[in-house]
């Protein structure tokens, strides 16, 4: 049986500055940041980095990378954050790949 780990989320609420008088909606954004040591405390920790690739028929570009740690300025597309993250906490956390077939 698989053991049961937590991450911490931080969320925060951005608000852009107060908009001059229009009737355009406030938009607001949520900041979503995990907080700690690893991200993955057990799957597949024999491997350097941890990629899954997933062949789909549909998609609009040959390849697309998707981000599982969190650290992602381009969330929830992979920016290579995760490089960063794992040389910092030793861990081997990698993007999910979506390939068109």
């Amino acid at each position: 049986m698989a053991s049961m780990v937590g991450v911490v989320l931080s969320f925060g609420l951005i608000s852009p500055p107060k908009p001059l008088k229009t009737n355009h909606p406030i938009r607001r954004m949520v900041v979503v940041r995990a907080e700690g040591g690893t991200i993955n405390p057990e799957i597949r920790k024999a491997e350097e980095k941890v990629v899954d690739a997933v062949v789909v028929t549909e998609l609009a570009k040959p390849l697309t990378a998707y981000c599982r740690c969190w650290r992602s300025g381009t969330f929830p597309l992979c920016d290579g954050a995760h490089a960063k993250h794992n040389k910092a906490t030793g861990d081997n956390v990698g993007p999910l790949l979506l390939k068109k077939q």
